[in-house]
């Protein structure tokens, strides 16, 4: 009996606890409580503004998440033939909506993703793939395929070239896919007013996720990726990935959810411990009244 504890010495134990908590740590607790509401909050005062602004709505970006492409949607490739959108997508899929002519942000766009697609560990083209449209249904395949050639013969190493399609289409048909994702432009003389961001989807044409600016973080890419990949079926490690790793829309990108983690940690030990002192206390109460 003189390794039992009593029950009363554990309710002790949990009061010191209690009284032990600065004030520090209680107002963290009630800051990541309260986080999650005022960012919903704004995000629905966001879309409050757009839905009353028109005009604000005629150029921009409203992430559809969760939305599926229609795949039905035919373009023409590099070489001028028609490929229906399903037929290109059979896994995790970036797609950059740009226009060939553009001499701006569309170049800086690609180019920033080709730059970073040979630190992505996956193999193109069947572990992702990458297609860039043309918003312009004025353009033709040969500048398509100048845009191809660009592009990937300056990569190193170079990416095979089924890993990343150019398209062209009719102005329906891009219409109709802008429209599902979210993404309003509009043409201005021969150029136009667009967003500046792609697109991540899963093989199913799901969209997981919106990436944003001309410059890419390999993780933030490799990430996406993984979302899409398992998008289809939300196994743990999708899970795992959501918890460990917040999507932060202010900076556009992910970040390690160091306070969540440790939280986890701290809370998951001390919970262990608190089960250790109660079953072994009612087991030496047991003990000793028998």
């Amino acid at each position: 009996m003189k390794n039992c504890l009593k029950f009363s010495d554990i309710q002790g134990v949990l009061l010191r606890l209690a009284k032990g908590l600065s004030k520090p740590a209680l107002l963290t607790a009630l800051v990541l409580s309260a986080a999650p509401v005022s960012a919903h909050v704004e995000e629905h005062q966001q879309h409050s503004e757009q839905a009353a602004s028109p005009q604000k709505a005629a150029v921009g970006l409203e992430e559809h998440l969760g939305a599926k492409l229609p795949l039905d949607i035919a373009f023409r490739d590099e070489s001028g033939r028609s490929v229906r959108l399903g037929g290109l997508i059979s896994g995790p899929t970036i797609i950059l909506p740009v226009y060939y002519g553009c001499t701006n942000v569309c170049n800086y766009l690609q180019s920033g993703l080709a730059r970073v697609l040979p630190d992505i560990r996956r193999t193109p083209g069947q572990d992702y793939r990458v297609i860039s449209i043309s918003i312009d249904d004025t353009e033709t395949s040969e500048q398509a395929a100048r845009a191809k050639r660009m592009y990937l013969t300056n990569m190193k190493p170079p990416l095979p070239p089924q890993a990343w399609r150019f398209l062209t289409g009719d102005a329906a048909d891009i219409r109709r896919l802008t429209e599902a994702a979210g993404y309003h432009f509009q043409r201005k003389g021969r150029d136009f007013i667009h967003p500046v961001a792609s697109l991540v989807i899963a093989g199913d044409g799901t969209i997981v996720r919106y990436l944003y600016g001309t410059s890419f973080l390999a993780k933030d890419v490799s990430l996406a990726l993984v979302e899409a990949r398992e998008g289809r079926v939300g196994t743990t490690i999708r899970k795992v990935v959501d918890y460990c790793f917040t999507y932060d829309p202010a900076n556009k990108t992910y970040v390690f959810n160091l306070l969540r983690v440790s939280a986890t940690v701290v809370i998951l030990c001390t919970g262990g411990f608190l089960a250790y002192l109660i079953v072994t206390g009612r087991k030496c109460g047991g003990k000793g009244t028998s």
